[in-house]
């Protein structure tokens, strides 16, 4: 019986370490966003949601932190933000951020150029399920941009 508990404590704690490695990480995003804007606490609540430490903090100019991040200004939203060293500009969905920190592509960081309507904070409560469609932009070091993925309409 004590050889039992003995090989079934050695597992344990063989898989420990595997299992500890298999857990979701929770990356640390800095937003950075207007006080009055209810779409962008409505993206810190997504981000949030898809397991995203947050410190969101408002501001009286987004444009800032867009420049210092060097995401191109024709790229603007209403909110820009930070993680791992990647800017994140407009309301680009958790997944593609996560995809991003997973890939770690040579680059400034993604973007959702506007408002697209349903896309990560800014779902119409009446029809939740439709959308505009949009692109998600991979934002070369040069400020090149590229199609990360490509979200297609949807009539909801």
């Amino acid at each position: 019986m004590q050889r039992r508990h003995f090989n079934l404590a050695a597992l344990a704690a063989l898989a420990l370490p595997a299992l500890a490695h298999a857990q979701p990480s929770r990356p640390r995003i800095e937003v950075y966003k207007d006080a009055n804007c209810g779409c962008c606490s409505q993206w810190v609540a997504h981000l949030q949601a898809f397991g995203f430490d947050v410190a969101s903090s408002d501001v009286d100019d987004t444009g800032v932190y867009r420049r210092r991040f060097g995401m191109p200004e024709r790229l603007a939203s209403c909110h820009s933000a930070q993680v791992a060293g990647y800017a994140i500009e407009g309301h680009v969905p958790a997944v593609d951020i996560r995809r991003l920190l997973k890939d770690k592509p040579r680059a400034i960081g993604l973007a959702v150029a506007g408002m697209p309507a349903g896309s990560p904070g800014m779902e119409d409560p009446r029809n939740p399920k439709a959308r505009a469609a949009y692109d998600v932009l991979l934002v070369g070091k040069d400020g090149a941009t590229s199609v990360y993925h490509r979200y297609p309409a949807v009539a909801g």
